[in-house]
């Protein structure tokens, strides 16, 4: 054999396993979406360990199917077993508290249940995709509904809760601001997170939230209210690119968005005209790399997992769109702030694995 036929073979052999790997991570990832969804995760945490015949009593399942997806979650090594050698309906299944932090506690920065989630949501829209590769159109937001709602929120949430406030006021001039009780619009808010995050951690603040997306302002207004900040966070549903949109603000702040925008020139603009010559406009997305390179690390590989299945089907389902797609690199925002009215971009100091901060300047 050849040394170039023995290179083709090992080559072969090599992304031949890297395929069977990548599918088996599809299928665990969807059953770690059918456990969230079904609260199998929720019950084994908060109320132990279970046969199956006891988890589904709890989730009200069926008790087969609830038995298949414990032996392959065991399998798996996400649950454990206290005796693998015990008849299949008296066996005992625990999940261990780490994988909770991962799977259950929506606190926890650890965790990941969402994700799979979430692309499940867009394997369920797998024909109208097919549709849109081929005739050049989108699949919305609305279409992959609320399962993908709820995902993102939730793979939100513990940063826009518990990070994004400290990350801010660790910027001298914008922590002034938001001590001191100002005015905050947080544009393409949806679940809410980031407003209620804010507002909970400065409590002189008020903060209007806006988003085009009426069930993620519908839950946006639940959210704040059993946070109990309904009185200083208001959410409105409407496109924070009209031009008619009016109010005076410290902050303007676009956290995981302005990549989605169909036209996020014109939400730029407007997000300039709130802050006046005095506040500050703030743009959180994707920390890519600011190069496209050959290989990319894991999280440029996950954006463009959700470029190719989400984002730039939900981008050009609008006519006219510029179809950014997640993977927005720092000259293509420029770019748009630019014809915004900005002067440029800075890249602020803030350090985040997925996300990069940005201040629009000018």
């Amino acid at each position: 054999m050849s040394t170039t036929t023995m290179e083709h073979e090992q080559r072969a052999d090599a992304f031949a396993e890297r395929m069977f790997e990548t599918t088996l991570g599809m299928m665990e990832g969807l059953t770690v979406a059918i456990g969230s969804r079904l609260g199998f995760y929720r019950s084994l945490a908060d109320e132990g360990p279970a046969t199956s015949k006891e988890l589904a009593a709890r989730t009200d399942t069926a008790e087969r199917y609830a038995r298949e997806w414990l032996e392959q979650q065991t399998i798996a090594g996400v649950l454990e077993v206290d005796d693998a050698t015990a008849e299949a309906a008296e066996r005992r299944y625990a999940l261990p508290p780490p994988h909770a932090d991962v799977l259950v506690d929506r606190d926890s920065l650890r965790y990941m249940a969402p994700m799979p989630t979430a692309i499940t949501a867009a394997a369920l829209q797998f024909p109208a995709l097919i549709d849109a590769y081929k005739g050049g159109g989108g699949v919305s937001w609305n279409d992959f509904g609320d399962l993908i709602r709820q995902a993102q929120a939730d793979q939100n949430r513990p940063l826009f809760l518990h990070l994004l406030p400290d990350m801010l006021a660790g910027i001298d001039d914008i922590g002034e601001r938001l001590r001191n009780g100002g005015r905050v619009a947080d544009i393409g808010c949806g679940f809410g997170w980031s407003a209620i995050g804010l507002a909970r951690v400065f409590p002189e603040i008020a903060v209007d939230g806006y988003d085009l997306d009426t069930p993620s302002i519908e839950a946006a207004r639940v959210n704040a209210s059993e946070a109990g900040v309904a009185d200083r966070v208001t959410f409105h549903d409407r496109d924070a690119g009209d031009p008619s949109l009016s109010g005076t603000y410290d902050l303007a702040i676009a956290c995981e968005c302005v990549h989605d925008m169909p036209d996020p020139v014109s939400v730029l603009a407007s997000m300039r005209r709130l802050v006046g010559d005095d506040g500050t406009v703030v743009v959180v997305d994707e920390g890519v790399a600011e190069d496209f390179g050959a290989v990319g690390d894991p999280i440029e590989r996950v954006m463009y997992g959700f470029s190719t299945l989400v984002c730039l089907p939900d981008g050009l389902a609008s006519e006219g769109s510029v179809g950014t797609g997640t993977v927005m690199r720092p000259a293509t925002l420029e770019g748009y702030a630019r014809q915004g009215g900005f002067n440029g971009i800075e890249i602020l100091p803030i350090e985040h694995d997925v996300f990069r901060f940005y201040r629009l300047v000018g």
